[in-house]
């Protein structure tokens, strides 16, 4: 299992109700994490779900979903920004 911190900014922070947490998880890569948060139902299930526009960053770097987690890592999800 690792250790991961997560955070969730922007209107996915304010559907889950909190900016951040710990999460011990046994995925191997952003993907996997964010199926994994997607299971516990609710908010998460309705955030992050497959079919919404979630960008993910790793280590405060723009990733894919194929990015592999290691232990201790810090892992963001937020809706696409749209500027002008």
């Amino acid at each position: 299992m690792k250790k991961i911190t997560v955070r969730y900014f922007a209107s996915i922070r304010e559907a889950i109700g909190q900016g951040s947490e710990t999460v011990e998880t046994s995925a191997l890569t952003l993907g996997a994490l964010r199926d994994e948060l997607i299971a516990r139902g609710g908010a998460y299930a309705v955030s992050l779900a497959r079919g919404k526009a979630v960008r993910m960053a790793l280590q405060q770097t723009l990733s894919d979903e194929t990015a592999a987690l290691c232990d201790g890592a810090e892992v963001a999800f937020f809706p696409p920004v749209t500027g002008g």
